[in-house]
């Protein structure tokens, strides 16, 4: 049973009869007579448990974008629903309205409509749906919760891809189809054209000057079907927000971002998601159905708040590939203590691997390093400054490993990692 506003009201008026007799008589009859009410009022509501209710929901949204979750509900009952509905989906989920007023007559039906706009991704759920309904004293009524799961898969944002039409057409000129000479190892010849000025005189075809009577040179690109190997650390460090936004976040952006670039190129890309365990893996994926499978892996995954087991990287990356690769670590360049196991794998990836360690930074810590208005202000900044130190120690130490590291803001880091790997290409290493 469920009382009203007007209950407690009636209720508290008992205090009239009380003070216009002077009997204490009085208020037990006037609860009587609002018990029988009440009593009245709930036999007379319509039973909540005589709805039946059905959910139809988006198969996936996308981080910041808006969906629309219908609920009917249909009156199976003899007597006229009046009261609330009330859908109970996870706050992260964004929903609005949840609460709604309901008057359905017998055999009567209707469809409420919610807007979703999750703000975290991953699945948000809802578990049940609540209705009270109202007799017609407005007194008091019935309450039922109907079991009614749904869930909704909520896509990581890729707001990235916005700098993916630069990149290719960077990587076209790369790839030979606009004339630019590349050099290096690791590139094949693809064509010839005529010599311009600034070009390196190492790569004129000699041949071809002599029989065109004009000097020639030759254009290279990059190989193709080259191995990209991504692996994402979603552990403990990915959780920390920065930018309103899990490092575990930005990390799957670049992933996004580069896999995009990378199978447009022609290369391989695997990605492996992985902390004390291998969470999540993309193998054997290609062309368009690359970015799907990625999107759908990384959906479900949120950080876990233990130590990532790096001395095991080296055998997952070994599990995807034997051969020469660009092993991409997307973690968190922090503290030398907290990278240690990190600092420890590196050499062992790069004896075989082309290795480039991918992290986030918190562009906080300059504007603190630099304030110095107040004591507090200078004791943030010493702190600030100290961060900013212990990353760099680790930086260096990844480099002196045999790795070349890209950091940058959440929003900065895809697309210099993209550029990172797009420069790998130009210089022949990839």
């Amino acid at each position: 049973m469920a009382v009203t506003g007007l209950f407690v009201a009636l209720v508290a008026l008992g205090v009239v009869p009380v003070i216009a007799t002077g009997s204490p008589w009085a208020l037990v009859v006037w609860l009587v007579v609002v018990a029988v009410l009440t009593g009245l009022d709930v036999a007379l509501a319509g039973s909540p448990r005589q709805l039946t209710l059905r959910r139809r929901l988006p198969g996936a949204i996308r981080l910041g974008e808006t969906a629309e979750a219908r609920l009917t509900i249909v009156n199976d009952g003899r007597r006229t629903i009046r009261g609330v509905v009330r859908d109970a989906w996870q706050p992260s989920a964004g929903a609005w309205p949840t609460r709604r007023a309901l008057t359905l007559p017998p055999g009567g039906a209707t469809t409420n409509t919610t807007t979703l706009t999750p703000f975290r991704r991953g699945v948000r759920s809802a578990d049940a749906v609540t209705v009270r309904t109202i007799g017609p004293l407005r007194l008091a009524g019935r309450q039922a919760t109907h079991a009614l799961p749904g869930a909704v898969t909520v896509l990581p944002r890729f707001s990235s891809r916005k700098h993916l039409p630069s990149r290719l057409a960077r990587l076209r000129e790369l790839d030979g189809r606009t004339s630019v000479m590349i050099r290096g190892q690791g590139t094949e010849f693809d064509s010839l054209r005529e010599y311009v000025r600034g070009d390196d005189v190492r790569s004129i075809d000699w041949r071809a000057t002599a029989r065109r009577d004009e000097a020639v040179v030759r254009t290279w690109r990059p190989e193709r079907d080259r191995r990209v190997v991504v692996v994402v650390d979603s552990g403990r460090t990915s959780a920390a927000r920065i930018d309103d936004e899990p490092r575990l976040d930005t990390a799957f952006e670049s992933a996004l971002l580069l896999a995009a670039l990378a199978s447009q190129a022609g290369d391989r890309v695997d990605v492996v998601v992985v902390d004390s365990r291998v969470r999540a893996r993309v193998q054997g994926t290609s062309g368009p159905a690359l970015l799907s499978s990625m999107v759908d892996a990384m959906a479900p995954l949120d950080p876990e708040l233990v130590e990532t087991d790096w001395a095991a990287v080296p055998g997952v990356v070994r599990s995807v590939t034997t051969r020469r690769a660009l092993v991409v670590l997307a973690t968190t360049v922090d503290s030398p203590g907290a990278s240690r196991a990190l600092l420890a794998a590196v050499p062992q990836l790069a004896r075989r691997h082309l290795v480039v360690v991918a992290s986030v930074t918190d562009p906080t810590l300059e504007a603190l390093s630099v304030e110095r208005s107040s004591r507090d202000a200078v004791y943030r900044a010493a702190s600030a400054e100290r961060a900013r130190l212990d990353a760099a120690r680790v930086r260096a130490a990844l480099v002196q490993s045999g790795a070349e590291v890209v950091t940058g803001a959440p929003a900065d880091l895809p697309p210099a990692l993209a550029d990172r790997y797009l420069a790998l290409k130009a210089a022949g290493r990839l």
